[in-house]
């Protein structure tokens, strides 16, 4: 058996991630207010959908842009079954709905190869909501539907929770053979296939995995947002903005999408509180400096610090030694 393979130091990250769960599950006992409950889950369904995009994009290298394709359908299954089944039913049928039709879709997709990849998945957002936008109207006779709410308190947890098993998954994929395997992909695909790996498998299953639990946010969201449309649900805001959150939180670590995605809430927050008509223009900038200047995100910094530090760090201790010897 491994004995190296969990170090106190791999085992870091986790446990920090471990303790943050912790404290924002007892969040309660501070007495937060309702409003205080939802601003966060919302922050935590970024997270979800942040992690979820890098699980399956950030080692393989395919610019997936069906997340909101996958938040959309848990939208759709709460709200056609919230008058039928219990909440977490409710919840365990988006996530099949949502896995099974990303292995479809990655079945017919994921033989495609770098801007097509992209395009497609873009592209299957559009065609559900309008696809579901005129089967309500034709079809139905309908536009929209109401979603009896839950507390702020209730969407937080299943928030929470939803985001320690996206959390989880990911990191055991990340040290599993299903990850290493992804890390050849994106590495050098042909070769991989070469080495014996099933590419296509691979691809699929995790692309389907990643789309479990973007289908599980967005059901829990049709809880929040109490009315729902087409054109809401499938927003094309839930696909691009957790890429720009991983890509700002750097995907080389698992914590660079949580952080991403917590810091780029509150600054999409914040400008638009203190500058509603400059809001996009100055993101945009912020954006933009990241990529030129720190591509690896925010993730990236901690080797440049570590580097940066050992040196003088090095120096300062053998100085120390050499002080000690001469003393001695």
């Amino acid at each position: 058996m491994d004995t190296t393979k969990f170090t106190p130091r791999k085992l870091l990250v986790p446990g920090v991630i471990l303790s943050i769960l912790i404290v924002l599950a007892t969040l309660p006992l501070t007495g937060v207010s309702p409003y205080t409950f939802f601003t966060m889950g919302l922050t935590i369904m970024y997270v979800i959908l942040a992690v979820s995009w890098a699980m399956f994009s950030g080692p393989t290298g395919y610019m997936s842009l069906a997340p909101a394709a996958f938040v959309g359908i848990g939208i759709y299954v709460m709200a056609r079954l919230r008058d039928v089944l219990p909440l977490g039913a409710i919840i365990l049928a988006a996530v099949l709905c949502s896995f099974i039709i990303a292995l479809l879709v990655g079945l017919v997709t994921l033989r495609l190869k770098g801007i097509y990849f992209a395009i497609f998945t873009f592209g299957f957002v559009v065609f559900l909501g309008n696809f579901i936008r005129y089967y309500e109207f034709h079809i139905l006779g309908t536009r929209g539907r109401l979603i009896e709410p839950v507390s702020n308190e209730t969407f937080y947890y299943i928030m929470l929770g939803i985001a320690a098993a996206t959390l989880l998954t990911a990191y055991l994929i990340r040290r599993s053979r299903l990850g290493l395997a992804m890390q050849s992909i994106g590495g050098n695909e042909e070769a991989a296939a070469h080495m014996g790996v099933n590419t296509t498998m691979v691809k699929v299953l995790t692309f389907a995995i990643s789309a479990v639990f973007m289908g599980a946010a967005g059901a829990t969201l049709a809880t929040r947002i109490i009315y729902t449309e087409p054109m809401t649900a499938f927003s094309v805001l839930y696909s691009f903005t957790p890429v720009l959150m991983a890509v700002f939180g750097g995907m080389g670590q698992i914590y660079g999408p949580v952080v991403g995605a917590i810091i780029f809430s509150y600054l999409q927050h914040y400008l638009s509180g203190r500058f509603p008509q400059y809001y996009m223009l100055s993101f945009g900038i912020i954006l933009i400096l990241f990529i030129l200047y720190l591509p690896g995100g925010l993730a990236g910094l901690i080797p440049q610090l570590r580097d940066r530090l050992r040196g003088p760090i090095s120096k300062l201790l053998k100085g120390g030694k050499a002080e000690q010897h001469a003393n001695t």
